[in-house]
């Protein structure tokens, strides 16, 4: 994920934390690049290092790691790239090289893009690009349209500029995010809203369950499923054979995908998980990672007895080491744990969505990927089971 806002993490202890170091978003990298192309359209030299202005004021400088002068069936034109560095986020692009290549448009056209190798095009509505644009999303456009303005105006020209933006291997690198569901395709998209990659930020993964509500919306679909990783996705697929713009990659973050449905409700909503994710789910826990929140053995021993479960089996809950552990001695006493917790994970669901008009399902997961247990909204889910 590309992530640009949010809580910054420590490694080591309290007292001898050190922080993640920050980078730079892929919209910071080609707003410099095209700076840097553009001082040398105009006549001058490459800026190396080259600074650009942030949204929030900063103006960090970039050293340029290529450049090139041509002339094509439009005119000259110049081309510098900047290496992508993402600080400590483990970002698919850290490393990647971005490219802006920039040339003369009509007179009267101000700034406008294209996509250049490695950078995908909108093929779908709900996303805030139009259909056939280049997914350069709407800050990074912002910026590099100042950034090329004021090249322009140093050199006494008017901003009238083509801009087009590459990232080599760009077209390889989008196959490790969701850009295919949410219909970008040929590339990435060039992404950022302050300009800075906070390490292990929410935000970006977030934004990418948004955009994909956004496009589901936009397309007219009725039923989405929200899972938590690969083997539930796959337990969807199977049972409904929903297509990709169906499918919601939620990860761990189900409070944020359902307070973004409440505001942008979708008439049916599948979400899928695994046992012990479900289970905090169920204890009204909207963020489902382990190292955030655990697996309650006291809370699912709890549900046991809710069961029928005698004494004994209670107290070897309590003793489990896994939530599987758990979920097996159920199963062997002939007690549907999974149907109730999937039961309490979908009344949770529903709180957060308040009134909105989305009937929820909840379907549970075993570490194979199998459906052990589900639930449906009353008298609004067709055909459960």
């Amino acid at each position: 994920m590309n992530a640009d806002s949010g809580s910054e993490k420590t490694e080591g202890g309290a007292e001898d934390a050190t922080p993640l170091r920050r980078g730079w978003t892929t919209g910071t990298c080609a707003t410099a690049a095209a700076r840097a192309a553009a001082d040398a359209l105009f006549g001058g030299e490459f800026p190396d290092p080259v600074t650009v202005t942030l949204p929030g004021g900063q103006t960090p400088a970039f050293a340029l790691a290529v450049t090139e002068r041509g002339e094509g069936a439009d005119g000259p034109w110049a081309m510098a790239g900047i290496v992508k560095d993402a600080g400590d986020d483990p970002d698919v692009t850290h490393g990647a090289l971005v490219r802006a290549r920039v040339w003369r448009g009509a007179p009267g056209s101000r700034v406008t893009f294209r996509a250049g190798p490695g950078v995908g095009t909108v093929t779908l509505p709900g996303l805030p690009l139009a259909v056939g644009e280049p997914a350069i999303n709407p800050v990074p456009r912002r910026m590099i349209a100042q950034a090329v303005a004021e090249a322009a105006e140093a050199a006494g020209q008017p901003a009238d500029m083509v801009v087009e933006v590459g990232v080599e291997h760009g077209e390889l690198l989008a196959k490790r995010t969701m850009n295919g569901r949410l219909g970008i395709l040929g590339g990435l998209s060039i992404l950022g809203t302050t300009g800075i990659v906070v390490p292990y930020s929410c935000a970006a993964w977030i934004a990418s369950i948004q955009r994909g509500v956004d496009v589901a919306r936009a397309a007219g679909l009725a039923h989405v499923a929200a899972c938590t990783g690969d083997l539930s996705e796959k337990a969807v697929v199977a049972r409904y054979g929903l297509s990709e713009q169906a499918l919601l990659d939620m990860g761990d973050f189900v409070g944020g995908t359902l307070k973004y449905l409440r505001r942008h409700p979708i008439p049916r909503l599948t979400l899928c998980g695994g046992f012990a994710k479900f289970g905090k789910l169920a204890r009204g826990l909207m963020d489902l990672h382990s190292k955030r929140n655990s697996v309650d053995f006291d809370w699912l021993a709890a549900r046991l007895a809710d069961l029928g479960a005698g004494p004994e089996l209670v107290a070897q809950a309590r003793g489990a080491n896994t939530a599987a552990q758990v979920l097996g001695m159920a199963d062997a006493a002939g007690l549907a744990l999974a149907d109730h917790v999937a039961e309490l994970a979908r009344r949770a669901a529903q709180e957060v969505l308040e009134d909105a008009p989305v009937a929820v399902e909840v379907l549970v997961t075993d570490r194979q990927g199998r459906i052990v247990g589900e639930a449906h909204s009353p008298n609004s889910w067709p055909n459960p089971r």
